[in-house]
């Protein structure tokens, strides 16, 4: 088999695959033995049929199909042999590829376009400068996180005063008939209200100062009314017996709970950072400032890459690429697009591809591997972070590492996660390359970039 590539330009090239029987005759053979052993051909018994039979019959669509392999193994394997950097996927030639005949054996030929990334040369040093945004942690985001500490370790307790809208009000309630309790009507032994949640107002304010011992009457259709999956859950009734139900029913009040925010106390340290680890307001206020900041770090490191792109771009200049072959590949790699919305999307496209490119460039040049390790540390941050939005702080390693490998095992999140590392290697190396001039600043000045980006983005739109 002869394997041959022609450069038409610096990113256009045409590789040229030559079959001959000898490559494949081998392979059909053993192709047409095998299928022999379990056609299924009326008179004969399963590995009885003759094999000029089989040859006869499927012949023509076995040499396909191993053809068919020969080549794609040929084309791949020259490819990574050679280590040719191509966009996209091969495609066959429209000029040169001939319609193939296989009902007879003999020799082949197979041209395919491919697509060559433009080279890429970056020669970056510490005169190449570029601002790092640090966010600034200012007393009021560490009291607005403390805040937000308080109320989600907070817990509701009993009270003995009147009740508040935001207050749970548990009872019994019972279905009425005529002012009096109505016979075999809904009964319910652990009722629960928060009259915030009741739409009506006027039956909102018969719970408002409630106390427990008290008995209000209250029409649930009123209260709710419109929402038939909250009367059924309060009534424990189904959706569709919600309309013949009474108007009246009775509240017997039996407890009322108000939710207690957590008290700034060793308790609270240590649901927040673990037993022991903070033993003062102190140290508690320097570990949530702690905390901020390294959920900030992402932001500014975000930005940094930002303006690292553009920093780059203007490095490199302008890059050729093998358009017209990247449309005709973009329409035919099975999306749902059209020639015209290839056109429209076209500039964007390119512009990240380029970065991509960029970035793969920094990565060869460095020697950026990712390791089964950096794999496991991203993971467990990316589900640290989930957990975080919840609430949920100081969760057992084990826990925190069991839900990061179920993570792993989904191929788009490993490799949403992969490329993630990637990204942080690149940006880590691009801090010790580049020039880097810290700057600090508050959060509103840091968002002000992103408020910009979309005036930008919806102006192009």
């Amino acid at each position: 088999m002869n394997v041959s590539l022609t450069n038409v330009d610096s990113v256009n090239a045409i590789l040229q695959i030559n079959v001959t029987k000898a490559d494949y005759q081998e392979k059909l053979d053993n192709a047409l033995k095998t299928f022999r052993k379990k056609a299924n051909i009326p008179g004969f018994r399963p590995g009885t049929v003759p094999v000029g039979m089989v040859k006869k019959m499927y012949g023509k669509s076995i040499l396909a199909e191993e053809i068919n392999k020969l080549v794609g193994e040929s084309l791949y394997n020259y490819i990574q042999e050679n280590n040719l950097n191509v966009l996209g996927e091969p495609l066959p030639n429209e000029e040169k590829q001939q319609a193939i005949d296989f009902a007879t054996e003999g020799d082949y030929d197979f041209y395919f376009d491919l697509a060559l990334a433009p080279e890429i040369k970056l020669s970056l040093t510490k005169k190449d400068k570029i601002k790092y945004y640090k966010i600034d942690v200012d007393q009021e985001l560490i009291d607005k996180q403390i805040e937000s500490y308080k109320a989600n370790y907070g817990k509701y307790e009993k009270i003995e005063e009147g009740a508040k809208e935001t207050d749970l009000i548990r009872g019994i309630i019972t279905e009425l008939e005529n002012g009096t309790v109505k016979e075999g009507g809904i009964n319910v032994e652990a009722g629960v209200v928060m009259p915030s949640y009741i739409k009506d107002k006027e039956e909102q304010a018969k719970f408002i100062d409630s106390k427990a011992g008290q008995t209000v009457v209250f029409n649930p259709g009123k209260a709710y009314e419109g929402n038939e999956a909250e009367i059924s859950s309060l009534l424990h009734i189904e959706k569709d017996a919600v309309e013949t139900i009474a108007a009246e029913f009775s509240f017997e009040i039996t407890e009322i709970t108000r939710y207690k925010e957590a008290e700034l106390d060793q308790d609270l340290f240590d649901k927040v950072f673990g037993a022991g680890n903070v033993k003062d307001v102190a140290e508690f206020t320097e570990k949530v400032k702690e905390t901020i900041q390294d959920q900030f770090a992402p932001d500014s490191d975000y930005k940094f890459l930002l303006d690292a792109k553009e920093l780059l771009e203007k490095k490199i200049g302008d890059l050729q690429f093998p358009d017209a072959f990247l449309k005709r590949w973009l329409l035919t790699s099975g999306q749902e697009r059209t020639a015209e919305s290839i056109e429209e999307d076209y500039p964007k496209i390119i512009a990240d591809l380029k970065f991509h490119l960029i970035k793969e460039q920094i990565a060869k040049d460095k020697d950026l591997k990712i390791e089964n390790e950096d794999m496991k540390t991203i993971a467990m941050q990316a589900a640290r972070a989930q957990f975080a939005q919840y609430g949920m702080m100081n969760l057992p390693d084990e826990m925190v590492e069991n839900y990061a490998n179920d993570m792993l095992k989904n191929k788009d999140n490993a490799r949403n996660l992969l490329d993630r590392a990637m990204e942080n290697k690149i940006i880590d190396s691009l801090k010790g390359t580049l020039g880097i001039e810290e700057k600090t600043i508050s959060l509103d000045e840091f968002r002000k970039f992103f408020e910009k980006e979309e005036d930008n983005q919806e102006k192009e739109a």
